[in-house]
């Protein structure tokens, strides 16, 4: 799985017209699934981006995590982060999930996100959206469980 994770002080998704999800400070979140992804990599990738601690303290450091600020969490899917753009123009997208498989992984890490006391704001699998969003820092982070998942466990 793959995400890009941005620190923001608001941030909404749009469908139709309609703002569907919508947060103040915290974490945007767009979501790409693999067609090797299992619950387990979804699992591991919410525990890793929700236990992020990127918000300044009071002496500027990173050191705060979404609990401390009181954060909230806008997650959107975005099979487009599997693109491949190696060959030609225009990106492949058949390094991405199959739907069922994105789709039912992306509910799940809701799901996680939920469980782990960050009910997520968010957008609809398979819908044309609007994301907005105001970067605070900026910070933004990629987190690829592929990397993350065979990287040498640090505190």
């Amino acid at each position: 799985m793959r995400a890009v994770l941005t620190r923001v002080s608001r941030a909404s998704v749009t469908i139709d017209g309609e703002v569907v999800g919508k947060i103040g400070r915290g974490f945007l979140i767009l979501l790409g699934v693999g067609p090797r992804d299992t619950s387990r990599e979804c699992q591991y990738l919410a525990e890793k981006a929700l236990g992020l601690r990127i918000f300044t303290d009071e002496n500027d450091k990173m050191n705060l995590g979404l609990e401390a600020v009181q954060g909230e969490v806008l997650v959107v899917s975005q099979f487009t982060l599997y693109g491949n753009c190696r060959k030609g123009r225009r990106p492949s997208f058949t390094d991405a999930a199959p739907p069922e498989l994105g789709e039912r992984l992306y509910e799940e890490f809701l799901e996680h996100c939920a469980r782990l006391g960050y009910p997520p704001q968010h957008g609809r699998f398979g819908a044309s959206m609007e994301v907005a969003s105001v970067n605070d820092g900026p910070v933004t982070l990629l987190l690829d469980t592929d990397q993350l998942m065979d990287a040498p466990r640090r505190g």
